[in-house]
This record gives C-alpha cells, sequence and structure tokens, in this order.
C-alpha cells in the first residue's frame, strides 16, 4: 500500500487534478464571480464574517482559489491576500494566508523562513525537501527566485555546513530519476550492496555515496533497493542510519527514507509529536489537503487509535479549528 501512496503522490500534486488521497477536492458547482462577490460581502460586514471565508477557502482547491483572488482583484481593485492578511487575526491569519499562496509560493516561503536570520530551522529543510518531488521542488525554486530575488539552493548552501549541506542540497536539485515500468534488477542489487558497503561495512559511513543514490534514484526503485538491502545486512535501512550517522544529518536521512518507504506514515509521526508547533501543523494540514491527507489520516487512526478529526477537535480551538478540520475532511 505504501507503494500506491508514493506513487500517488508522485503524479498527483496541486490543482485540479482528482487524488484518491485528497481531503480537499476542486469544488463542482464552482462560480468563481460569486465566491468572490461572497468574500466581499464577508469582509465589509460588520465585526467581519470569518465562517463565510472559512467556508469558501477550505471547500475549493488551490487553483480555484488563484481564480477567486484574480476575480475578487479584478471586481474590486483590491489584492484579496493584502486584505486578509490586515483582516484576520493571529493563527487563522497564518493558515488562511497559506491557503492562498500556490504550493510553489507557499513552500517558497517556508525554505526561506527556515533559513533567515540567526539560526536554521532544520526541521522545516528535512521535511520540504525529503517530501517535494522532482517538480514541486523545482516549482519552489522558481517561485523562492521569483519572490526573493536569490537563489534557493545557495541560501540553503550558506545557511548549513558539512554533510547535512550536501544532502539538503542535493535534495534541493530536485533532479531524482523519474519512475520508469523497467525493472532494473542488477542496478538494484548493486545499490544494495553499495549502500551496505559503505554504511556498516565501514567504521564511518561513506555518506557521499548515501547521498548519491538515495537523491538521485527514483522512488519505487529506491523502495525495492532497500527491501534487497536486508538481503545483506541483518539491519534495515532505517536501523542503519540510526547506529551509524549523528546529529541533523542523522534526522535527514531517517526523514528522506521514511518518505520513500511510506510518506504518509512520515507525516503522520509528525502529527502524533506531543509537542508539535501549530506552524507545522497548518503546514502538514495545507500541503497536504490536496495530495495525501485521507492517507495521512488513515495512518493516524492506526498509530493512535483516534481520528485526526477527533485530536484536532480537542486540541484546537475557535475559527482556526474551523480550518483544519475543514481540511482534515470527514472524522474516519
Amino acid at each position: 500500500m505504501a507503494d500506491v501512496h508514493n506513487m500517488m503522490a508522485q503524479v498527483c500534486l496541486t490543482g485540479d487534478e482528482l487524488c484518491d488521497g485528497a481531503t480537499v477536492k476542486p469544488f463542482v458547482d464552482f462560480v468563481v464571480e460569486e465566491d468572490a462577490a461572497a468574500l466581499q460581502k464577508a469582509l465589509e460586514t460588520k465585526g467581519l464574517d470569518e465562517h463565510t471565508i472559512i467556508d469558501i477557502l477550505t471547500k475549493r482547491s488551490n487553483a480555484q482559489r488563484q481564480d477567486i483572488a484574480f476575480a475578487f482583484e479584478k471586481k474590486t481593485k483590491r489584492n484579496l491576500e493584502e486584505i486578509l492578511d490586515y483582516a484576520l487575526s493571529d493563527h487563522l491569519r497564518s493558515v488562511i494566508l497559506a491557503l492562498m499562496k500556490t504550493p510553489a509560493k507557499y513552500d517558497a516561503g517556508e525554505i526561506k523562513g527556515a533559513v533567515k536570520g540567526l539560526g536554521t530551522n532544520e526541521d522545516t529543510l528535512i521535511e520540504i525537501l525529503c517530501s517535494r518531488t522532482n517538480k514541486q521542488i523545482q516549482d519552489m525554486s522558481k517561485a523562492y527566485q521569483e519572490l526573493y530575488k536569490k537563489d534557493m539552493i545557495k541560501d540553503i548552501r550558506d545557511d548549513t555546513s558539512q554533510n547535512f549541506r550536501e544532502l539538503l542540497t542535493a535534495l534541493a536539485q530536485g533532479s531524482r530519476s523519474e519512475p520508469s515500468n523497467v525493472v532494473d534488477n542488477e542496478l538494484i542489487d548493486s545499490d544494495a550492496r553499495e549502500l551496505y558497503a559503505a554504511g556498516e561495512k565501514k567504521a564511518k559511513p561513506d555518506v557521499g555515496k548515501w547521498i548519491t543514490i538515495m537523491t538521485k534514484r527514483s522512488i519505487p526503485h529506491l523502495q525495492r533497493v532497500f527491501g534487497r538491502y536486508k538481503s545483506y545486512s541483518s539491519c534495515d535501512m532505517i536501523e542503519s542510519i540510526k547506529h551509524g550517522v549523528k546529529a541533523d544529518l542523522r534526522t535527514t536521512f531517517l526523514g528522506l527514507v521514511q518518505c520513500i518507504q511510506n510518506k504518509p506514515e512520515f507525516f503522520n509521526d509528525k502529527l502524533c509529536q506531543s509537542t508539535i508547533k501549530r506552524s507545522v501543523l497548518s503546514r502538514i494540514m495545507v500541503s497536504r489537503s490536496e495530495i495525501d491527507l485521507q492517507y495521512i489520516k488513515k495512518e493516524f487512526k492506526k498509530k493512535t487509535g483516534q481520528t485526526l478529526h477527533q485530536y484536532l477537535t480537542v486540541s484546537t480551538k475557535g475559527d482556526y479549528q474551523r480550518v483544519v478540520l475543514a481540511l482534515c475532511g470527514g472524522d474516519d
């Protein structure tokens, strides 16, 4: 099942493609002019009609939200994002503005936030760069250049160091092989042997070899490689990384391998962290709602015994709760 989930995530990105794992899908009876007018009325209502704003924007696909923003500006001569930024408060503002950005611009903004200022938010870099497809990374890089007039890869390199930098840089290239119908059993065996030889058979792992294989090969190929790896080692790939790699580099490799093996499980584990930040929760709910949040919900229920809907009902409140529950979909 993990193979199916990951293949769906490869071909089903965002926009109006219909994803089996999506909780937010294109609104069938979409009339952009009506939505633009309803949002204008909600924003001009005394006291602000947050419920209408939330109900419209969480029940439209990202592509439909872009159409709404265009129609709104054409109708009012005002920028919808700027008005929402001014009108909304606190956490509601951040999640609604995230919904209004294209996926590429949203990810670019998250990367920028992770590398600017003092310190680096390694967890954000790892989450985004390990989980996005080639196209998503390439679109994100273009958006980064457009928004900040800087090269995303250079900013990542300047803010990180040593092997951690090399791994993130390789991921940020977005240049791994695309899935193929051809199964190269000889290369699968060769890659598995090379990963084993570069890791467990050395006192100090040959990280460069791991980086090359894990960032250049296609996802289905690597899933087979990791299965083959166990015929050479008494440990699986996850255990080998835990034993042989330290600090941020270990966290990145673990995230990468988990994303390759079962991406919904990777995001579920982040949701299950006892101290999950609201910004991380928002990013997962927004970025995965049109891709594989339905699969993430299944992993969550399997691991915790409760539905994600139940968890969000208890752990969030107010208008923010209304947004994340809408993105979550039903209580299943």
